[in-house]
């Protein structure tokens, strides 16, 4: 379902593209995961954002790591590439999850090429918003599934997000998070600021986070408010949080979530 007209663009309403190559996928299941994964991230939100996409496609790709294509200047669409095996509705929910956090975060127009130091944060973050969305899609799939009898899907739902955790939690326990979420980047930092992607480092920060965004809307709500200033991800990371908070203000949002990463890093 489309925005009503004379509405601004909404992620949670803009209309589905699906293209690519879904040809071993039933006709249709796919844009009902996904559009349930979308509604499980999103719905009960303030979408906060002045930079959100009027349409969302989603491409399928038989290889390569999924993604945000940062297409042409010009275009109201984001676009999405995930990369799946057949019928793998836990894995299509949990890459779209993650792409769809970036496009939350602002991360989808051609300017917004990943950029170190503060890439590990918004990977982090955006893993959260995944994982954190898994759980609501199961327990959305439990009470309503989307297709006949399939109730039971949600267990696997909840396997598959208690797996990522596991596997993140160990690699938290081995880079030190025992001692606190400061000490843990005060011994890291330099290994987190300097890597790719979604690096052991963001993945490290995720249990840390999700009790974060799973205690408070207003923190995942926050997320809508990244990537609004001119440097984006190269700023320092307390430059950053202090723009992010801007950003916030500027956008009527709470600002907690920031607020919270400052202090519990102990930058201020």
């Amino acid at each position: 379902m489309g925005a009503l007209a004379g509405t601004p663009p909404s992620l949670l309403s803009a209309p589905l593209e699906l293209h690519g190559e879904w040809d071993k996928s039933p006709h249709q299941a796919p844009q009902t995961v996904i559009a349930r994964m979308r509604e499980a991230c999103l719905a009960g939100l303030r979408l906060l954002s002045d930079q959100q996409p009027a349409r969302l496609r989603v491409d399928d790709h038989s290889s390569g790591s999924p993604a945000v294509w940062l297409h042409e200047a010009g275009s109201d669409t984001a676009w999405v590439i995930v990369d799946i095996a057949e019928r793998a509705w836990c894995q299509l929910a949990y890459q779209f999850g993650h792409e769809l956090g970036h496009v939350f975060c602002n991360s989808w127009h051609p300017d917004a090429k990943p950029q170190n130091p503060c890439q590990w944060l918004e990977e982090a973050l955006v893993e959260t918003f995944s994982v954190r969305g898994l759980a609501r899609l199961a327990q959305g799939w439990q009470k309503a599934p989307p297709f006949t009898g399939d109730a039971a899907y949600s267990d696997a739902i909840r396997d598959y997000r208690k797996n990522i955790l596991t596997e993140y939690e160990q690699l938290a326990a081995k880079q030190g998070m025992g001692s606190g979420f400061a000490a843990w980047f005060a011994a890291n930092r330099t290994q987190a600021e300097s890597m790719a992607g979604l690096s052991d480092y963001a993945k490290a920060a995720l249990p840390t986070l999700l009790k974060v965004l799973e205690g408070d809307d207003r923190c995942v709500e926050d997320m809508g408010a990244l990537n609004r200033w001119p440097s984006r991800s190269a700023a320092p990371l307390r430059d950053y949080l202090r723009h992010w908070q801007d950003s916030c203000a500027e956008l009527g949002g709470s600002g907690h979530l920031p607020q919270w990463l400052e202090h519990s890093l102990e930058l201020v």
